[in-house]
């Protein structure tokens, strides 16, 4: 089932773009915690609250996670993916003139 994951029904805090931001990262609740100095309880509320923001919402089809860091990336752009410091392979130029990475990366110990 397709879904629109670039619809927003409000605005994230500020709190909750830094989350997001470390989930792009691919850092886990617990990290996320450590390196917010909260608990993971509050980070796990966060990231499902911002999930809410997005529609998108927790099944066995669904990886909330991913979906939520797409969705982050499409409204925010791709700041979290530049700081993975990987080369992208697949750019692309968006509606208002502006590169953008697809999502196509490059590692330099991985042959594409």
């Amino acid at each position: 089932m397709a879904r629109d994951i670039t619809t927003m029904t409000r605005d994230l805090s500020p709190f909750e773009k830094r989350v997001l931001e470390l989930v792009c990262e691919g850092k886990s609740n617990s990290a996320i915690a450590t390196a917010t100095v909260h608990t993971g309880k509050v980070i796990e509320n966060t990231v499902s609250r911002s999930a809410q923001v997005f529609g998108i919402k927790s099944d066995t089809d669904t990886n909330l996670r991913v979906l939520l860091a797409l969705a982050f990336r499409s409204h925010y752009g791709d700041q979290a993916f530049d700081k993975l410091h990987e080369e992208c392979m697949q750019h692309e130029i968006d509606a208002d003139g502006r590169s953008y990475c697809n999502g196509v990366i490059h590692h330099e110990d991985t042959k594409i």
